[in-house]
């Protein structure tokens, strides 16, 4: 019994110590960010004021604007695309399934730069001004995946036969799919549009790579505020991006366990 024990508490002491290794650094940036002082890790006492400061910057409202927008419209299309590629490729012969499978998951196993240069290059083969446009085509085609794998494991969990049943009872494909599938679908296809609104809110490497003028995001904002020092308002304004990003990811993956029952 000793042995099992000992093993049990260090494996509890480990997941501690990477806990702590983690979140330490993200608890002090909090902490820091109510922080009175003009100099970021000089402590003179509890106050609000960089929150206020943040809410009376311009540019960073329209970085925070530009930021919610290319988040809202690429995880639509990114979920529209990711669903509906989701239900196809499970319905095709094995063999193109692999091979479609390899190329549509390819942005998650390249490195994050080379996509970011792959595009910039595309958009000025294509002569497509840089903007939000191009950002937002970005971040759709990076989300895709994401939301493909998620969807994927969902769909391999649920029982074909419960639609063959629907069609035998006179309900046409759509029919079936409209009342059976999807709603069985629906807590993998809302955690993975959160899971990738909340990618593309933090992205910064492909957004740097595929912004132009007047489409400065919160992450780019970020690093041109830290080019001229750390401030309490740099610390307030990422605090704000790490709640906002952790508890959108805690939502994606409590929706994404919720179970639906069919009578």
């Amino acid at each position: 019994m000793k042995g099992p024990a000992w093993r049990r508490r260090g494996l509890l002491a480990a997941s501690l110590g990477n806990l702590f290794f983690l979140y330490l650094p993200i608890a002090v940036l909090i902490v820091y960010s109510f922080n009175a002082a003009k100099l970021a890790m000089t402590w003179q006492g509890f106050s609000l004021q960089w929150y206020a400061a943040l809410a009376r910057d311009h540019a960073l409202i329209v970085a925070c604007q530009n930021s919610v927008l290319i988040a809202l419209v690429s995880t639509g299309v990114a979920t529209l695309l990711g669903v509906s590629a989701a239900i196809g490729l499970e319905r095709l012969p094995w063999r193109l399934r692999a091979w479609l499978d390899g190329a549509l998951l390819l942005p998650l196993v390249i490195p994050e730069i080379m996509m970011g240069v792959a595009l910039l290059l595309f958009f000025v083969l294509i002569k497509l001004p840089l903007g939000l446009l191009t950002v937002t085509i970005g971040h759709a085609a990076f989300n895709l995946p994401v939301v493909m794998v998620i969807v994927r494991a969902r769909l391999r969990k649920l029982d074909p036969q419960l639609e063959e049943a629907a069609r035998d009872l006179g309900a046409t494909p759509w029919q079936a799919f409209r009342r059976v599938t999807l709603p069985l679908l629906m807590p993998a296809i809302v955690g993975a549009a959160l899971l990738a609104f909340t990618v593309s809110l933090d992205d910064f490497v492909v957004t740097f790579f595929t912004a132009g003028p007047g489409a400065t995001t919160l992450p780019l904002k970020v690093y041109s505020m830290i080019k001229t020092g750390i401030s309490p308002e740099i610390n307030a304004l990422s605090a704000m991006l790490v709640v906002a990003s952790m508890g959108l990811v805690a939502l994606s993956l409590a929706v994404q366990r919720r179970r639906i029952f069919t009578h």
